[in-house]
């Protein structure tokens, strides 16, 4: 699930800034073909009707490898950034369509406990797409740049991904379970039936805009510090920036961020299993998630060069990163998805989270270039306001609802 996804939203942003793109651009683009992940929902239903969910996560991994190899040989191109540009877009849609499926392998497979309990190694497993996307890859890239060039040292890298992603497609056909049977529905008049049924209960769920609010604001201050930090280590000193070397980026994520985002995944796994999604609970995930952007604004304010000092403001965010986002992932899991259509309710939630991570994403680089870095990141801090806010505000299920919903879900 993360490779596509790190892939598209951080690693390009590295490869089209050392390809000369200005941040503007790189922040607007790379944002804004991360559509697909919001939208899914609308095709969501269409993959409970067909196939199994296996056959989804295989299928589009193995296209989405297919893809990462055009995009390698596009960069050679003229018109490169138009070109890549409109690859990633086709690959964006292929990752989320992967993802309604995997979510609904993970969501048929486990009972709420189990999901709650494993959702921390979930995260750790997602990570190891952050160490190879935003570490390795974009460490080996640096190197190969001082070889053989930016556009040839990053073609390697796309065809990795792509090499990766075939991979990954032959072992999951062999590997994953059904996630269930597809449903026996046959004709167009049923499918759209279907898809307004999904809707319609979606839209009916107890206490659905405080949820979908909820959704949208956790991420807002994430989603724009998160594309703006990658550009800020790159920029020259002169500009504000870091200073950083391909290589040394990918040496913070790959090690400092990675070993960070494993520790927070897994503590905020147990803990949310021991604990539950109270209204405690949440504020802990919330503040774990939000408060570690401190570190960032630390960085652009007093620009340091040790890089173990950078690397550490890395690895309190990343810790914080790995240890909150559970919180929403469980929140949609338990509060948006159960129901009839579980895994169709689950992506219409995962892909309004990701377009609280989008919009902002998408106005970073036009706030970092007014701003500048030192402001911007201020700003980052007090944008984690609705966040805390909303999470505050809230409804959440009982344990015993919950325990209702993954029974009534089972029986369905």
């Amino acid at each position: 699930m993360g490779l596509p996804f790190v892939a598209l939203a951080a690693a390009s942003a590295i490869m089209y800034k050392n390809m000369g793109i200005s941040d503007t651009q790189i922040a607007f683009w790379t944002s804004l073909i991360m559509l697909p992940w919001t939208l899914k929902p609308l095709w969501s239903p269409f993959l409970e009707m067909y196939k199994t969910r296996k056959f989804f996560v295989y299928s589009t991994q193995m296209l989405t490898g297919v893809l990462f190899g055009l995009v390698a040989l596009s960069l050679h191109a003229d018109q490169f950034f138009a070109i890549s540009i409109g690859i990633l877009a086709i690959i964006a849609f292929s990752g989320a369509t992967h993802d309604i499926a995997a979510d609904g392998v993970y969501l048929n497979t486990l009972n709420a406990k189990d999901q709650a309990k494993y959702v921390g190694w979930q995260g750790a497993c997602y990570n190891i797409a952050k160490v190879m996307s935003g570490g390795v890859l974009v460490y080996l890239a640096g190197e190969l740049e001082k070889k053989f060039g930016i556009a040839t040292a990053w073609s390697v890298v796309m065809g990795l991904y792509g090499v990766i992603m075939l991979l990954l497609g032959v072992y999951n056909r062999r590997m994953l379970p059904t996630g269930g049977p597809p449903a026996t529905t046959q004709t167009t008049a049923e499918v759209w039936a279907t898809l307004k049924d999904v809707l319609v209960t979606f839209f009916q769920k107890k206490n659905i805009w405080y949820g979908l609010l909820f959704i949208v604001l956790y991420r807002f201050a994430e989603g724009q510090a998160i594309k703006i930090t990658p550009l800020f280590f790159k920029a020259a000193r002169a500009d504000g920036g870091l200073g950083l070397t391909t290589s040394q980026i990918g040496v913070l994520y790959g090690v400092f961020g990675a070993i960070a985002f494993v520790l927070g995944s897994l503590a905020s796994g147990y803990f949310v299993s021991q604990k539950g999604l109270t209204r405690r609970t949440l504020l802990i995930l919330c503040a774990f998630f939000n408060v570690p952007f401190v570190a960032y604004a630390y960085l652009a304010w007093f620009v340091p060069t040790n890089l173990y000092i950078i690397g550490s403001a890395v690895a309190i965010e990343y810790f914080g990163y790995g240890f909150g986002f559970v919180g929403l992932i469980l929140f949609i899991m338990q509060n948006i998805a159960p129901g009839k259509y579980k895994m169709a309710h689950y992506a219409f939630g995962s892909g309004l989270m990701n377009l609280g991570f989008m919009i902002p994403s998408m106005i970073s680089g036009l706030l970092s270039d007014y701003l500048g870095y030192k402001e911007f990141f201020v700003w980052v801090l007090i944008a984690t306001a609705p966040a805390f806010l909303i999470t505050w505000l809230v409804p959440l299920k009982t344990p015993e609802e919950v325990a209702a919903d993954d029974t009534s879900t089972a029986v369905n």
